[in-house]
């Protein structure tokens, strides 16, 4: 596999952090010759390096790829890296720990940017501007494959007929719209199945939110007016909407038909609320994302609003990890370029600070960028800013909140130092079944989605239910694969500072055995076992040299230790729940060689259960479309062998 291929699993996660910092680190990096040595090997590279467009990555000698960047010459670009004097303190780093140069040449910038996003978002290189953003945006779906269209809240790949309207910011600005277009245009939002299974009006109709297409209580040419509305609700068609509502009312009202007449009134009193509710007027906007960025005390954020058809479609807050010598306009073209490789960019990007690469952005995603200084795009941009400045605010007061509470699980504890990184392991069964581990892992910016990782037990000699031997297999793989890792220090298998063990002394003496047999008798360990009756604030804390103890019942570090324990029920769980459900989901006939999805659902068919396919004959099989006499004999024979 190439390196260039984004499937690549060689990828690495080390913060920038882990890395040499500092003045004094700098001044014995280049006492040390190691930039000297660094730039030599760039100089050698740039025998062969060309003056075209393309992507270059700095490597170090374990392979990681220490930086991605782009360049419309990349001869050039490269030189300027051999250059001490010319460099920050920042880059001088990278350079000393370049080992090798790897380069893919593109025809044009454009390209080069849009490749670039790609494998800084692949890798994730301890240089560079990092976007954390693995999700996918929600969109609203009306469907075109019924009589009775469908509202529905929809991810992934647009493969369903039907008019799509988003992207949302967040599955909470979903339902808000989706709950406004429930009340104001009565659209169902059932299943299909549903839909066709009933026989009766169900709880939507009865409180004003469906139009109960289901048993005929509106026409098919009536339903198609109100998908219609929808749509032009959606499209931001708001004034024209509310004008020809405002014709009909009065047309029922003359008509006598007073109950049509009051529910067009209770429609236009919606839409005009949600019209009020608009802070600012965002008529003649159209499609734009709104992104604004704030610093402060060394964390950055990014506000970005969704707004399309002239309607706010929330907004989202991003930390991106940049080191702080980076100026606002590198920062906002990095993250700018990583934001929208995966997506359409909007028809405008209206923005607070002028990226680096404005002309090169706008080229590549086919899109205007303006930094609006009147009106109301620039009040939209206040609006945006303010509100980054009030998540960093938000953010930086939890993290401060956090570090008080690791600094009280130093002190709880006896810790050396304040933990950075605290992993929380537990098991989950049923009668030995199924048995899944699970590692959680949390930190000074919360838990650590990312680097949580499940077990599943396959040693075949435990007793059904051994707890303990549970235990030991799972920290024996977590930290046999630590020791084998060529860089401990990496956030996917770093080394904790102290590991949190669900249940007592029993099991705090397997982990502390498994741990010394690795010869990591250094590492912290305390087991948080359930006080009587499971009772919450009851635990019992265990470590090796100590007696048991219970903290305060209000103790905020209790509550944490709570939170932690708690969270690793949570994955636990739900990992020991999927593989339950994967057992039972799977047939006997998934282990037999030659057998695929579409001769298994034929045989399916044929015999009507996997039971009933164990129980036939050689040449019942072969009346079976697409088996033949062989795959018949290979059938009968793992039923009926040994």
């Amino acid at each position: 596999m190439s390196n260039d291929d984004p499937n690549n699993p060689k990828r690495i996660s080390r913060s920038a952090s882990s890395l040499p910092g500092g003045t004094d680190d700098l001044h014995s990096v280049i006492k040390g010759g190691g930039f000297a040595r660094g730039a030599e090997v760039l100089k050698e590279y740039l025998k062969n390096v060309p003056f075209s467009p393309g992507v270059y990555r700095m490597v170090s000698a374990k392979g990681d790829v220490l930086y991605v960047g782009k360049a419309k010459s990349l001869k050039k670009r490269v030189t300027s890296y051999t250059q001490l004097e010319r460099n920050t303190n920042r880059i001088q780093r990278m350079v000393a720990q370049t080992h090798h140069l790897e380069i893919v040449v593109t025809h044009t910038e454009a390209e080069a940017l849009l490749l670039e996003a790609n494998l800084i978002r692949h890798y994730q290189p301890p240089f560079n501007v990092l976007l954390r953003d693995d999700k996918s945006y929600p969109y609203i779906l009306i469907t075109k494959d019924h009589d009775f269209p469908q509202l529905v809240k929809y991810r992934g790949s647009k493969d369903r007929d039907g008019w799509y309207f988003g992207p949302f910011a967040s599955g909470e600005a979903v339902t808000e719209t989706m709950t406004v277009l429930m009340r104001g245009f009565m659209l169902r939002n059932c299943t299909d199945s549903f839909f066709a299974a009933r026989k009766r009006p169900c709880l939507q109709y009865h409180i004003k939110r469906c139009s109960a297409p289901c048993v005929a209580k509106v026409s098919v040419d009536n339903y198609a007016q109100q998908v219609k509305e929808a749509r032009e609700f959606l499209l931001g068609k708001n004034d024209a909407l509310l004008e020809d509502l405002q014709k009909d009312m009065q047309q029922a009202s003359t008509d006598k038909d007073f109950e049509y007449a009051a529910h067009l009134r209770d429609r236009i009193k919606i839409l005009a609320t949600i019209q009020s509710k608009q802070a600012i007027n965002m008529n003649n906007i159209g499609d734009a994302d709104v992104v604004a960025l704030a610093r402060e005390a060394g964390q950055i954020c990014i506000q970005v609003f969704f707004i399309r058809n002239d309607r706010n479609y929330g907004n989202r807050a991003f930390f991106p990890q940049a080191d702080d010598t980076l100026e606002d306009g590198e920062i906002l073209s990095t993250f700018l370029a990583q934001f929208y490789s995966d997506k359409p960019a909007p028809k405008q990007l209206f923005i607070n600070t002028e990226p680096n690469d404005l002309e090169l952005l706008a080229e590549a995603f086919k899109t205007d960028i303006a930094v609006p200084k009147l009106g109301d795009k620039k009040r939209l941009i206040d609006m945006a800013a303010q509100n980054a400045k009030e998540a960093l605010a938000r953010r930086l007061a939890e993290r401060k909140s956090q570090n008080v509470l690791l600094e009280g699980v130093a002190k709880t504890f006896s810790l050396p130092e304040t933990p950075q990184r605290i992993e929380v392991y537990d098991n989950s069964h049923i009668s030995g079944t199924h048995a899944v581990g699970a590692m959680i892992v949390a930190g000074p910016e919360g838990f650590i989605k990312k680097a949580y990782r499940k077990f599943n037990i396959k040693s075949t000699d435990l007793a059904k239910g051994d707890d303990y031997g549970m235990m030991r297999e799972m920290l024996k793989r977590r930290f046999t694969r630590m020791n084998e890792e060529a860089d401990a220090n990496s956030e996917k298998w770093s080394r904790p500072d102290l590991v949190l063990i669900d249940g007592g002394q029993g099991q705090l003496n397997a982990a502390l055995e498994t741990l010394a047999e690795l010869g990591l008798n250094d590492i912290p360990v305390v087991g948080i076992a359930k006080g009587p009756d499971r009772n919450a604030g009851r635990e019992r804390f265990f470590m090796p040299g100590r007696d048991d103890f219970q903290l305060e019942m209000r103790d905020p570090v209790l509550y944490f230790l709570q939170r932690l324990r708690d969270e690793s029920h949570r994955f636990v769980i739900g990992s020991h729940r999927a593989r339950r459900v994967k057992a039972i989901s799977q047939s006997p006939l998934d282990g037999i060689a030659g057998i695929g999805p579409t001769r298994k659902k034929k045989l399916l068919l044929h015999f009507g259960s996997a039971q009933g396919v164990s129980k036939a004959g050689i040449s019942d099989l072969q009346r079976v479309p697409g088996i033949n006499a062989e795959l018949a004999k290979l059938i009968y024979d793992y039923f009926h062998s040994g």
